[in-house]
């Protein structure tokens, strides 16, 4: 199965209806989508009530694909806020335990920095992460190219394989060794991951500068474009019982449009979503 959704929900002003308070966001979002990626646990691990609060808002098949926060992926290179990296591990598995209880927790996603490069230490890190998660459902995305050179490529998706590691394939700009090639090969029977990051190559470049969130994700894919993944992802659901979709392109405020581009070209209509909000003339 094709679920298809967006990175976050707060942003997407064009899917609510004028005036909508931000606390009815994540209803009016599961109306349109039946995933959502949690950014918000990236910056900061979240109250277990927060978690509850969002699963009580949403349908019984609606799905969470929650960030890793940025202390698990060593994104956060000025120290660890936690005396113990067991720890703090065990505060983000417990913050996300209300979804996983109700069977809404789809995948953990660790995402790892551009200067997460393919070497001995990291691997070892690799195997860390995956035995302080537990059982929990992970998916892995990289962001330095070495994981996927010619020599690598095949060890990379061998090693995610055996260590239960479903993929996070991207679709990113190609910038230099802090971006990644599309590399369509699930490596989990039963999750396999898709971003969408846009194919901004000078918007990818600016981090650090004040502006870089208003460019880095601006990009607005074509109908060919989306159509080539359409191909994609029907080869990848042969292989990994569920595909999730998520579209982070949204610099410029097109990755719901997007996301429902590609709906209709693969002719999915999901049932059980959200009851949507009508206008007053609607």
């Amino acid at each position: 199965m094709i679920e298809i959704g967006l990175a976050g929900w707060g942003d997407h002003n064009d899917l609510y209806r004028s005036g909508v308070a931000a606390r009815n966001k994540l209803k009016a979002y599961s109306s349109h989508f039946p995933v959502v990626e949690v950014d918000s646990s990236f910056y900061a691990i979240q109250a277990a009530s927060t978690f509850e609060k969002w699963s009580k808002e949403t349908p019984n098949e609606f799905g969470f694909i929650v960030k890793a926060y940025q202390g698990m992926t060593g994104h956060d290179r000025k120290g660890m806020a936690y005396e113990a990296e067991a720890e703090m591990f065990r505060k983000f598995i417990h913050s996300i335990e209300p979804i996983r209880q109700s069977g809404k927790l789809k995948s953990v996603l660790f995402q790892y920095p551009p200067w997460f490069d393919c070497t001995r230490e990291h691997v070892h890190t690799l195997k860390k992460a995956r035995h302080l998660m537990g059982n929990m459902p992970l998916s892995l995305e990289f962001r330095h190219q070495s994981w996927f050179t010619p020599d690598m490529r095949a060890r990379t998706l061998t090693f995610m394989e055996q260590q239960h590691w479903a993929h996070s394939i991207c679709d990113e700009p190609q910038a230099g060794q802090g971006s990644v090639p599309i590399v369509p090969h699930p490596t989990n029977p039963d999750v396999t991951l898709v971003r969408f990051h846009g194919r901004n190559v000078s918007g990818w470049k600016s981090h650090g500068q004040t502006n870089w969130r208003d460019v880095r994700y601006l990009y607005h894919y074509n109908k060919q474009e989306l159509s080539e993944w359409r191909e994609r992802l029907l080869t990848l659901q042969q292989h990994s019982k569920h595909i999730y979709v998520i579209f982070n392109n949204n610099s410029g405020g097109h990755a719901a449009q997007n996301a429902k581009d590609l709906i209709q070209l693969l002719g999915i209509t999901y049932e059980g979503l959200g009851p949507r909000q009508l206008d007053l003339f609607e």
